[in-house]
């Protein structure tokens, strides 16, 4: 069986693509603008140390941007019924690569965590190529068997079990926030998919309980768990990352010290480029910046749902809760970083989305952003064609109703 390339894509036009929502756009191109400015700025340090230039970091991010771009624009040629169709093949993807990253002399390892595949250009991240599988698989799955997650205890604890055998594989590696981040998007999107109250609610006590057993299960992230109480009863050891990423906060005050301008980056706060980007972002530009890098990103999270709804109304239930899902990821990713950032959570390895130095997390996230500008315009289409529909039924009425008269 041949598998021709018209059959995979639907090339969309220039007047299509410019159709797709303002806001969403400005929103987007706004926070990546950002994350370069970001990652040129808090890697200066480290990347002098490591690679004799001070912009080495912000180079490579760059060329991860331009392939994220380039990647979504691949994916904005894919028709959500094509992907809707591949959603069991995506999943089984993911959960061989979540097997080949454990693998030696496959996976790579960093900090003591194997979670990546070289792939020359860059290390492909198994977990986010997991999340965004398992949002396209769980979306057909909803479509699917409808009435059975609504009615059957059983159509609702089958993709949970799946998602558990993803659980192992991640824990393994280990990435814990990855999997805190899975199952809340997973149970999300059942819920969303008409999931009974009761059974959600046992569901989220359950995961809550399993995911507070993980925590205490290994010594270092009791000892995690610890400094985030009180990270200046050793600030100088076990506190020392997230009483540096307090510090920052302290000096950025209202205003910030100004882009650049950033002490914690020299050296003092570990990983400034990546998982604490937020915190020297918060120093150089102020509790302003802060706040309005947030309004970007409930800006663009906001419009996701948006596109999302819009989609549902359109009789599009796929598109709709894969738009759902998506904008869940990148909500408990920021969420759960800002709040390691500012002490509010437990210090644990989830980068910034759109903004942390990395090119897994970067290139995937804008994959399924280019995905859900797709489902905008198959939504703009839908209406389009519903209204010549519309007009072309009224005609007919029009011209019965005149022979009539006649």
């Amino acid at each position: 069986m041949r598998i021709k390339l018209s059959d995979i894509f639907e090339p969309l036009t220039a007047s299509q693509i410019g159709r797709v929502d303002v806001w969403f756009v400005m929103s987007l191109v706004a926070i990546l603008a950002l994350g370069i400015v970001m990652v040129a700025s808090a890697s200066i340090s480290v990347s002098e140390s490591i690679h004799n230039t001070p912009y080495f970091f912000m180079g490579r991010q760059i060329l991860y941007l331009i392939i994220g771009v380039s990647f979504g624009f691949m994916m904005l040629q894919i028709p959500t019924h094509n992907l809707q169709k591949w959603g069991i093949f995506m999943m089984l993807l993911s959960l061989i690569l979540l097997v080949l990253v454990l693998m030696p002399g496959i996976g790579k390892t960093v900090n003591g965590s194997r979670r990546w595949i070289n792939l020359i250009v860059f290390n492909l991240q198994a977990s986010e190529v997991a999340k965004v599988c398992m949002v396209v698989y769980v979306s057909g799955y909803l479509v699917r068997r409808a009435e059975r997650v609504r009615e059957n205890l059983i159509g609702f604890a089958l993709p949970l079990c799946l998602t558990s055998l993803f659980l192992i594989f991640l824990m393994m590696e280990p990435d814990f926030g990855a999997s805190v981040v899975l199952i809340g998007t997973v149970i999300a999107l059942l819920f969303i998919g008409g999931a009974p109250v009761y059974q959600f609610i046992a569901i989220v006590i359950m995961a809550v309980l399993v995911m507070a057993g993980l925590a205490f299960s290994e010594s270092y992230r009791v000892k995690r768990l610890m400094n985030f109480v009180d990270p200046w009863a050793d600030p100088f050891n076990d506190g020392y990352q997230l009483s540096q990423a307090l510090i920052a906060y302290g000096r950025g005050e209202w205003f910030g010290l100004g882009l650049g301008n950033s002490v914690q980056k020299l050296s003092y706060l570990p990983e400034a480029h990546t998982d604490f980007v937020f915190s020297i972002w918060v120093e150089e530009t102020g509790l302003l910046g802060g706040v309005l890098l947030l309004c970007l990103f409930a800006v663009l999270v906001s419009r996701i749902f948006k596109i999302g709804h819009r989609a549902l109304l359109h009789a599009r239930p796929f598109a709709g809760y894969m738009c759902f899902g998506f904008a869940i990821l990148i909500l408990a990713q920021v969420i759960i970083n800002v709040g390691v950032n500012t002490g509010f959570l437990p210090t644990k390895g989830l980068t910034l989305p759109l903004i942390s130095y990395g090119g897994s997390s970067l290139i995937i996230t804008l994959g399924s952003l280019f995905v859900v500008a797709r489902v905008d315009i198959e939504n703009k289409l839908s209406n389009v064609e519903s209204d010549v529909i519309n007009e072309s039924q009224a005609a007919d009425t029009s011209e019965h109703e005149g022979k009539v008269l006649e």
